[in-house]
C-alpha cells in the first residue's frame, strides 16, 4: 500500500534500490508493467537474500533474477552506476514523473499530464492547487509525513488508540492491523485496519453504516483527521496521535479501513497480512490440494472445474488445517 522505502538492514541494499529506482521508472514512465514487476521482484527476492551478493552469476541463482538483471549488477559492481539509470536521471521529464507521483493520489498519467503543463516539481505542485483534486490536494498537504516511515512503537500507539474507540461502539466489532505490521516489521508505510461485525455476512445486504459509524467515532475523537474517500466497505483517510506529553505535534499518517464481512474475515486477514510471496506460495498449495483460495473464501474445485461452495471458517488456522499445512504465525509468513 505505502510508496515509502524501508528500512531495513538489508546487505543488497544498494542493488535493491537502483533495482526499485528502475521499477518505479517502469511503471510511472514507460507504463511497462511486466518490466515494473520484474524489477520488484527481484529487488524483493535480494532483500530476503541474507549475505551480500558478489556477481550477477551469484545473483543469477536467486529466484526470480535472469540474465539481465545479472548483468546490471555485474555492471553496478564493477562501476558502481548503471548507464541506463544515468540517462533516466538525465533526463527531468522523466525525473518530474517520479517525483510526483510520491504524491498520495497522484498517479503516473496524472503525473505525466502535469509535467506536460510544466509542473516539474512538488514545489510547482504547490502554485497550482487548483489544478488538484481533493485526494492530491490533501496528498500534498500532508506529502512530507507521508513520506516518513512509521516506527513500531507508534504503529502500536495508532493500533491501540483505533482500536479502543471501535470497542466502544460495538464489543461485537472485531478489528485488526494487517501488512507488515502484523508480521513485526520494524516500521510501516501506513495503517491497514481490517474489520468485521456479526451482523454483516456475505449473503445478507450491505451494512455501509457499520463502517461508517467507526469512521464518525475516530473523527469525534480527532483520531482521523481528513477523508480521502469513504464507501460502502472501504475508507481511506489521514489519522493522527494526539500530543506528546511535551505538548509536540504527531505526523499524519495514512490509514485504510476495511469491513468485511464475517463469513469472509479470515480469508481477508490471511491476505492482507502477506506476505505477497507468502500468499502466492498458499495459493499454490491450495490449487495442488484441490482448492481454490482467495481473499474471499477457500473453496474445493469440483470434478468440472468449477469451485463448489465456500467451506466454514472461523479462524486462519481453519485454513491451514484444510490445506493440510502446518499453521505460520504472521511473523514466519515470509515465503
Amino acid at each position: 500500500m505505502s510508496k515509502r522505502k524501508a528500512e531495513t538492514d538489508n546487505p543488497n541494499a544498494d542493488f535493491c534500490d537502483f533495482l526499485m529506482e528502475l521499477a518505479n521508472y517502469e511503471k510511472n514512465v514507460s507504463r511497462a508493467m511486466h518490466k515494473y514487476n520484474a524489477y520488484r521482484k527481484a529487488a524483493g527476492e535480494l532483500a530476503k537474500h541474507p549475505v551480500k551478493i558478489t556477481s550477477g552469476a551469484e545473483a543469477k541463482k536467486i529466484e526470480g533474477i535472469g540474465d539481465k538483471i545479472a548483468k546490471k549488477i555485474d555492471e553496478f559492481i564493477k562501476t558502481g552506476k548503471l548507464q541506463k539509470l544515468e540517462k533516466i536521471r538525465a533526463d527531468d521529464s522523466n525525473m518530474a514523473i517520479n517525483e510526483l507521483t510520491k504524491v498520495t493520489g497522484i498517479g503516473p498519467a496524472a503525473a505525466q499530464k502535469f509535467v506536460a503543463e510544466g509542473i516539474m516539481s512538488i514545489e510547482d505542485l504547490r502554485k497550482h492547487p487548483g489544478k488538484l483534486n481533493h485526494h492530491q490536494t490533501i496528498g500534498l498537504k500532508h506529502f512530507e509525513d507521508f513520506e516518513k516511515r512509521i516506527p513500531r512503537e507508534e504503529m502500536i500507539k495508532l493500533q491501540d488508540v483505533a482500536i479502543k474507540e471501535i470497542q466502544k461502539i460495538d464489543k461485537d466489532y472485531n478489528a485488526k492491523v494487517c501488512g507488515s505490521f502484523r508480521r513485526g516489521a520494524p516500521s510501516s508505510g501506513d495503517i491497514d485496519i481490517l474489520l468485521c461485525h456479526p451482523e454483516f455476512i456475505s449473503t445478507g445486504k450491505k451494512m455501509p453504516n457499520l463502517l461508517h459509524d467507526v469512521v464518525k467515532k475516530l473523527e469525534h475523537v480527532g483520531f482521523v483527521t481528513d477523508t480521502l474517500s469513504l464507501g460502502d466497505s472501504k475508507f481511506m483517510g489521514v489519522c493522527r496521535l494526539p500530543k506528546g506529553q511535551d505538548g509536540s505535534e504527531n505526523c499524519f499518517r495514512r490509514i485504510d479501513i476495511r469491513i468485511i464481512p464475517y463469513d469472509q474475515y479470515y480469508c481477508a486477514l490471511l491476505y492482507f497480512t502477506g506476505s505477497d510471496v507468502f500468499n502466492k506460495n498458499m495459493r499454490q498449495v491450495a490449487i495442488d490440494q484441490g482448492f481454490t483460495l482467495n481473499e474471499y473464501s477457500l473453496r474445493p474445485m469440483g470434478s468440472t472445474g468449477m469451485p463448489g461452495e465456500p467451506l466454514p471458517i472461523s479462524s486462519e488456522e481453519d485454513i491451514f488445517d484444510y490445506l493440510g499445512m502446518d499453521f505460520k504465525e504472521p511473523k514466519d509468513r515470509i515465503a
